[in-house]
């Protein structure tokens, strides 16, 4: 079984190391796995990575190169932003032939910058696309495989108990099919929020998911609403990193970008500004919002 090294121990990290745990996977030894995560730098957040580290066997690493040496396998798990600075990181620790699969949520040109990184280390650069949320699927969320070694990773990750298919011997088609998939899934959570949030503040909540709901019945609006609010809530900052780097996308295919920003931008406002009960209504999460200090 691969060892594996991990930049950055958030959500996806989290999600497919206990699948993996859960389920057992190795090949007759404990597999072996480590992990840096910027939160390591800061002593105020430090101690509560190191438990999550604890609670899933994960060696919790001070460093890239200390999380990165020795390993057969690199998944970078980070946010959008921060995509093309892992990499940088990551390649002064990478070993000759190490696999560096970058899952994070970027523009094809922007994988591209970080493939030469890794390259220029002696490492394999594979664009990874993660297609769907990490829960409940954890391990098992679809990928996308991009690169020239998109079959080597392919074998990997089969071994790892993943669900992943090739999209194409080049990198940036994975990330290509991701970013413009997000122009739909994501905007569609920003025209929900502009929506509902409106129409709550106007008193005519009710009325306008009548009248959506006789247009297209076979959506459950209520509850796809009340889900998009809380996919903003819970992950508006990230999903805000990812569109600033689909509105990249669309610039370098020579389209504009107007609505990737302006979704950046509901995104960012309401991510991470209000908490919530999973319980909650459409309208109990849309006062949430309205109740909030954003701006």
């Amino acid at each position: 079984m691969a060892t594996v090294g991990l930049m950055g121990f958030g959500e996806a990290a989290q999600a497919f190391v206990s699948g993996w745990r859960s389920n057992g996977i190795s090949s007759g030894e404990p597999l072996s796995i480590a992990a840096f995560d910027v939160k390591m730098e800061d002593l105020a957040t430090r101690s509560d990575l190191q438990d999550r580290c604890g609670d899933l066997r994960v060696q919790c690493a001070e460093t890239p190169a200390e999380a990165l040496a020795g390993r057969d396998v690199v998944f970078s798990l980070v946010t959008a932003d921060k995509a093309l600075q892992a990499a940088t990181r990551a390649a002064a620790g990478l070993g000759k032939g190490t696999l560096y699969l970058d899952c994070n949520s970027c523009s094809p040109n922007t994988k591209s910058r970080a493939a030469e990184a890794v390259e220029a280390a002696g490492g394999i650069y594979v664009d990874v696309a993660v297609m769907a949320p990490v829960y409940p699927a954890r391990h098992r969320t679809p990928l996308l495989l991009s690169g020239a070694s998109a079959d080597k990773a392919l074998d990997i990750l089969s071994r790892l108990g993943m669900n992943a298919r090739i999209a194409g011997d080049t990198v940036g088609q994975a990330s290509s099919i991701k970013m413009l998939r997000s122009v739909m899934i994501k905007g569609f959570e920003a025209l929900t929020a502009e929506c509902f949030l409106a129409a709550r503040r106007a008193g005519v909540e009710a009325a306008v998911l009548a009248s959506l709901q006789a247009s297209d019945p076979g959506l459950d609006w209520n509850k796809r609403a009340a889900y998009n609010l809380e996919r903003m809530m819970v992950h508006g900052q990230r999903r805000a990193a990812e569109m600033t780097e689909v509105a990249a996308t669309l610039r370098e295919l020579g389209l504009p970008d107007r609505m990737a920003t302006a979704t950046a931008d509901w995104q960012r406002q309401i991510g991470g500004r209000v908490t919530w009960s999973v319980e909650d209504s459409l309208e109990a999460r849309a006062d949430a919002i309205l109740g909030s200090t954003a701006d």
